[in-house]
């Protein structure tokens, strides 16, 4: 049993190590995106302009004449004092070609006051790299690798980095196995000592040989560091994969064994942008409706952001407080859907609320990212992956160490066995 274990833990970890090298440098950096950010690029999201902000929308729609074939999809409803606002937006299909139009970038910055234009920029570009690309270059690579398109299909690289997530699920229990000490099998031991013995034949693989040269060093790391984290490497590497693998594999497992409550999203079919109708509403009458909807619940969040899903045929509105734009222990906002043609309330959700497997879908993310403690958390999943990327390396040291004796070992016993024998 133990070889098997052996087997199948050292390749999980070869098969993985290059990746959680990876995913782990790029989650320790990250978990502060939002304030590398705005150190990297104060020229786009820094705004001090004095006075009055225009109303929103008026500037949504100086934004779309400045720019006739980009549409804006998603904007703040409340400018954050001191800073620009930043609308995330798509290109308009060209009706000349059925294609869409280029626009080289999906994110718009705008003085709230001034209405002046601070710059646009491509999320997740890769090249070219720059301060204002750098986060969302590190934050894509961290959950897809950059993998490109192929046969219509952009998902490769995040389904590749899921199923690399459920071998080091799976690996999380192959390695703990192999730590497991035997019960005292000695003649004479009573049931007390056999206990004894083995909480402290186990208790010795929480140490770690700081003076015992190199090797042990490094086996000492990968295995003491990983019994200390097991829990932690545990949930990190499930979230991982339930995020990377929802549609695909979670969220069908989970809603085969337990109620989970869909939302439009996964109710409503996906629409050509070819096929996409202008909507009857407009962004202001969904928030409208969203609002009156949300004071007959009793909400007393205001609508603070609007996304246009316009690909599945509604609005997604969004309630909260500005000081509260991240969200409930970073599980995201109170949220109303408003179908774009007929005004219907398609559905709401409320963060922690729903069913146990509804509860257990919405911390999958705030687990990932420790947003679910607030600060400390998010401290904590930075030193996390940094101790994966350590991992990794420890692990592959440990496997070319024992190869290398594994030959040298061969090697002996072949040339003693081609030695002739003594007359």
């Amino acid at each position: 049993m133990r070889s098997t274990l052996v087997l199948l833990h050292r390749w999980a970890g070869l098969t993985t190590a290059v990746f959680l090298f990876i995913t782990g440098l790029t989650g320790a950096v990250i978990s502060w995106d939002h304030e590398l950010d705005e150190w990297l690029n104060g020229h786009l999201l820094d705004a001090n302009t004095p006075g009055q902000p225009i109303p929103m929308f008026e500037l949504i729609e100086q934004a779309e004449a400045r720019h006739p074939h980009m549409q804006v999809l998603y904007t703040p409803l409340t400018p954050e004092p001191g800073h620009s606002v930043s609308f995330y937006v798509q290109p308009r299909l060209n009706p000349a070609t059925g294609e869409r139009y280029e626009l080289g970038f999906n994110q718009l910055f705008v003085d709230p006051v001034s209405g002046a234009e601070l710059g646009t920029r491509q999320w997740g570009a890769v090249w070219p790299l720059s301060s204002e690309t750098f986060v969302s270059f590190l934050y894509k690579l961290h959950y897809s690798l950059h993998l490109p398109e192929m046969w219509g299909i952009d998902e490769w690289g995040i389904w590749l980095l899921g199923g690399i997530a459920l071998i080091w699920t799976l690996d999380c229990f192959f390695g703990i196995a192999l730590t497991w000490p035997k019960f005292s099998t000695q003649r004479g031991d009573t049931s007390a000592v056999k206990t004894r013995n083995w909480f402290g034949n186990w208790g010795k693989r929480f140490g770690i040989r700081w003076n015992g040269g190199r090797y042990k060093l490094n086996f000492d790391l990968h295995q003491a560091v990983s019994l200390w984290t097991w829990g932690l490497l545990l949930i990190i590497a499930f979230t991982a994969f339930s995020l990377n693998l929802k549609r695909e594999v979670f969220m069908p497992v989970l809603s085969a064994i337990s109620d989970v409550t869909p939302t439009p999203y996964d109710v409503h079919p996906f629409i050509a942008l070819a096929d996409v109708k202008q909507p009857n509403l407009t962004m202001q009458q969904a928030i409208e409706t969203a609002t009156e909807r949300a004071r007959e619940l009793g909400w007393d969040e205001p609508a603070g952001a609007v996304y246009y899903a316009r690909q599945f045929g509604f609005y997604d509105v969004k309630l909260f407080f500005p000081d509260n734009d991240h969200g409930t222990a970073g599980a995201g906002h109170k949220e109303l859907y408003v179908d774009a043609y007929s005004g219907e309330i398609l559905g709401q959700r409320i963060p922690w609320q729903g069913s146990v497997a509804d509860l257990f879908v919405q911390a999958q993310f705030p687990l990932h990212s420790g947003r679910i403690l607030g600060l400390p958390g998010r401290i904590l999943i930075s030193a996390m992956g940094l101790v994966v990327a350590m991992l990794s390396v420890t692990g592959v040291i440990i496997w070319w160490r024992k190869r290398k004796a594994r030959k040298a070992t061969a090697a002996k016993q072949q040339q003693k066995s081609a030695q002739p024998l003594a007359v």
